[in-house]
């Protein structure tokens, strides 16, 4: 889960609540799969690791809150 909500367009700086998580989980998953997820995750990573690696942080964070 934490791949889609990486994959989403939404931003830390949003602080958004648990129900915006999940919408943008859903929607990422609904409109990437998480093959797609992955593949924005690991192109991020490859681009531009060092926002990647604190994106990925927020996202981890954000979804074991759930």
């Amino acid at each position: 889960m934490a791949e889609a909500l990486f994959a989403s367009p939404l931003r830390p700086v949003d602080s958004p609540a648990a129900p915006q998580v999940r919408a943008a989980i859903a929607a990422s998953l609904q409109s990437l799969g998480i093959t797609g997820c992955l593949g924005t995750m690991a192109q991020a990573f490859g681009d531009h690791p060092h926002t990647a690696a604190a994106r990925m942080r927020w996202a981890l964070s954000e979804v074991r809150s759930l």
